[in-house]
C-alpha cells in the first residue's frame, strides 16, 4: 500500500525529528543539569529543585552514547566524574538510587571500556575506571539497608553517610526490594566481589519464599522484620512490576537457572490468576485479555483499576516469546493513549475513566512498542511511536524540555521532568525509528535494565566464582504462616526465538490485531 511505501521516508523523518526534540530536551536540559546538586528538573520556570546529586545528568549518560553523540557523552562523563559525589548527608531510596544511578554508571563504564566501540569513539582520555569506582562507592553506601533485617529484605531508604535512619519504615514494596539483582550482580562480577550480588539475591529469595502456597502469587508490600504481607494485592503494576522483570533479565544476563525457574513459576501464576478475558488474543469470542489486581492468597479481584506501569508487561512478554498476548495488552494501553494523548497514572477499566490523572512522561508504553516492533517488524508500531511523539510535542513540551502532565484531560502541567524521560522514553523512541543503530546492527546482544540502561549480554557476566545462593523453598497460607514447599523440578527454558518466528509474514504488513478486535478494545476504553 502507499502507506507502507512511505515507511523508509517516515523512519528517516521521525529519527531526525526525534534528534531535534532530544536536542531540545537534551541541550536545554543538560545545560541545567550541569549545575551541581540538581535532582529532577523544574522545566517551566527553569529553577533547580532540591537534590543532592545530578540525577538527570547521570541517568541520561548512555542515551547520549546510543545516539552516537560522542562529544556530549564525553563531556557529560567528565562532568559526572568531576562534580558528583555520594559522600553526602542525604537519604535516598535504595531502589531508585540503584536503577537510576548505579545502573547508569555501570552502563556508561562498559560503553567506555568496550574494545569494539560500536557507538563511535566513546572512550575517555586517561579514563581510570572512575565510573566503576563511583558505582562501588554508592553500592557500599547502600549496603546498610540490608543489615539488621530479620528476613534479608532491605530497608527501603538509607542515608548515604549514616546508614539506615533511626525512624526508618519496616515496610517495603516487593519491586523495590526485589529488583536490585541486575545492577548489584553486574557490579559484583565486574569487581570479583560476591557481596553485592549475594545480598540482592538473598532479598529475591526471601520474597520468593513468602509467596502464597495456594496461588504462587506475591503481595505488593511486606514487613521486612516479620515477613508478613502488609499489602496483599497482586498485580503487574506498581509494587510488583520490576520484580518479575528482573527474574527473567537476571537469567538472561547471568545464566543462573534458578532465576528462570522462579520466573516461569511466577508467569504461570500470573496467567492462572491475573489474566482475564478470552484465551486467544486474535481469535475466538469474549472480552479482550486483561491483567487485573487480585488478592495474593485467594486470587479474587480486589479492584477494577490498572496503572500505567503495567504497560511494561507486553515488552517482557516479547522477551519470552509470548508475542500474541503482548499484542493484545499493548493494544489496550495504546487505546487509552489515543483517548487522552497520554497514559493516566491509574485507569479504571470498569468505569472507563482515569482514577489518577497525572502522566509523568513514563516510558513503559514506548518500551513495549519498541520491543514489539523489533519482534514483528510490523509498521503499525512505527505509527504508534509517531503518535506518541506527536502527543509529547503537543502536550508536554515547554521552554526547557518536557514537563509532567498534571491532568491528562485538561493537559495542565507540573513543574517537573523525571530523569527517566531521557534515560528511557526518549531512548526507546529513538531506537524505534533508528533501524541502523548499532544496538540492532553491531552483532552484540543487548539487554535494557528496568531504567533503560543498556547492558551487553556476554560471557564475562556469566562467569562467577561463587555459588553462595539459596535453595530453600516455602510460602505462606492465608493466615500468613510459613509453609515448606519442596524444591520444584527443573523447568524447560523458554525458547523465545522460535515463538517470535510464529508471527506469519503476512501479518507483518497488516494490523497486528484483526479489525474486529481493535474496535472491541477501542470500545472497552470509550473511544467509540
Amino acid at each position: 500500500s502507499p502507506f507502507f511505501n512511505l515507511i523508509p521516508f517516515r523512519l528517516g523523518f521521525s529519527k531526525k525529528r526525534l534528534e531535534r526534540e532530544l536536542c531540545h530536551s537534551g541541550s536545554e536540559t543538560i545545560g541545567y543539569i550541569y549545575i551541581p546538586k540538581i535532582d529532577n528538573l523544574s522545566n517551566l520556570n527553569i529553577n533547580d529543585v532540591l537534590g543532592n546529586y545530578s540525577l538527570t545528568l547521570v541517568d541520561a549518560l548512555d542515551t547520549l552514547a546510543i545516539m552516537g553523540n560522542s562529544s556530549e557523552f564525553q563531556k557529560a562523563v567528565k562532568l559526572v566524574i568531576d562534580t558528583v559525589s555520594f559522600d553526602k548527608d542525604s537519604t535516598v531510596q535504595v531502589f531508585e538510587a540503584t536503577i537510576r544511578v548505579l545502573g547508569s554508571l555501570l552502563s556508561a563504564h562498559r560503553i567506555i571500556t568496550d574494545s569494539k566501540q560500536p557507538f563511535g569513539d566513546m572512550t575517555i582520555k586517561d579514563y581510570d575506571n572512575e565510573l566503576l569506582h563511583m558505582a562501588h562507592d554508592l553500592a557500599v553506601r547502600l549496603l546498610p539497608a540490608f543489615e539488621n533485617t530479620k528476613t534479608g529484605i532491605p530497608y527501603p531508604r538509607v542515608n548515604l553517610k549514616t546508614g539506615v535512619p533511626p525512624d526508618s519504615n519496616n515496610e517495603t514494596c516487593t519491586a523495590g526490594a526485589g529488583s536490585l539483582l541486575v545492577e548489584f550482580g553486574i557490579l559484583s562480577r565486574l569487581l570479583g566481589d560476591s557481596t553485592f550480588e549475594w545480598v540482592a539475591r538473598r532479598a529475591v529469595k526471601a520474597l520468593w519464599n513468602l509467596r502464597s502456597n495456594d496461588t504462587g502469587l506475591l503481595g505488593n508490600v511486606v514487613n521486612i522484620q516479620t515477613g508478613r504481607w502488609v499489602g496483599k494485592q497482586s498485580g503487574l503494576g506498581a509494587g510488583l512490576d520490576s520484580f518479575y522483570e528482573y527474574l527473567l533479565k537476571s537469567y538472561i544476563l547471568f545464566g543462573e537457572k534458578e532465576d528462570l525457574e522462579m520466573f516461569n513459576a511466577a508467569y504461570r501464576s500470573i496467567q492462572n490468576y491475573l489474566r482475564r478475558g478470552r484465551e486467544a488474543c486474535n481469535e475466538g469470542e469474549g472480552d479482550p485479555p486483561l491483567y487485573v489486581n487480585v488478592n495474593m492468597f485467594s486470587g479474587q479481584l480486589m479492584n477494577t483499576w490498572i496503572d500505567s506501569l503495567q504497560a511494561f508487561f507486553p515488552g517482557l512478554q516479547v522477551l519470552i516469546g509470548d508475542v500474541e498476548d503482548a499484542i493484545c495488552l499493548h493494544a489496550f494501553y495504546y487505546a487509552i493513549w489515543k483517548r487522552y494523548g497520554a497514559l493516566p497514572e491509574r485507569y479504571n477499566w470498569q468505569l472507563q475513566a482515569p482514577d489518577v490523572l497525572f502522566y509523568p512522561l513514563r516510558p513503559e508504553l514506548v518500551e513495549s512498542t519498541y520491543l514489539l516492533y523489533q519482534a514483528t517488524k510490523n509498521p503499525f508500531y512505527l505509527h504508534v511511536g509517531m503518535d506518541i511523539l506527536q502527543s509529547l510535542e503537543k502536550y508536554t513540551r515547554v521552554k526547557c524540555g518536557y514537563a509532567t502532565l498534571h491532568h491528562v484531560i485538561d493537559k495542565s502541567k507540573e513543574d517537573r521532568m523525571e530523569s527517566f524521560f531521557l534515560s528511557e522514553t526518549c531512548k526507546y523512541l529513538y531506537l524505534l525509528f533508528d533501524e541502523e543503530n548499532p544496538v540492532h546492527k553491531s552483532g552484540t546482544k543487548y539487554m535494557f535494565t528496568t531504567e533503560g540502561h543498556i547492558v551487553s549480554v556476554d560471557k564475562h557476566l556469566r562467569e562467577s566464582p561463587w555459588k553462595e545462593f539459596f535453595s530453600e523453598e516455602g510460602g505462606q497460607d492465608q493466615e500468613g504462616k510459613s509453609v515448606h514447599r519442596p524444591k520444584s523440578p527443573d523447568l524447560k527454558v523458554i525458547n523465545s526465538s522460535s515463538n517470535c518466528n510464529r508471527v506469519p509474514d503476512e501479518r507483518r504488513y497488516s494490523l497486528p490485531l484483526k479489525s474486529i478486535y481493535m474496535r472491541q478494545i477501542d470500545q472497552m476504553v470509550g473511544l467509540i
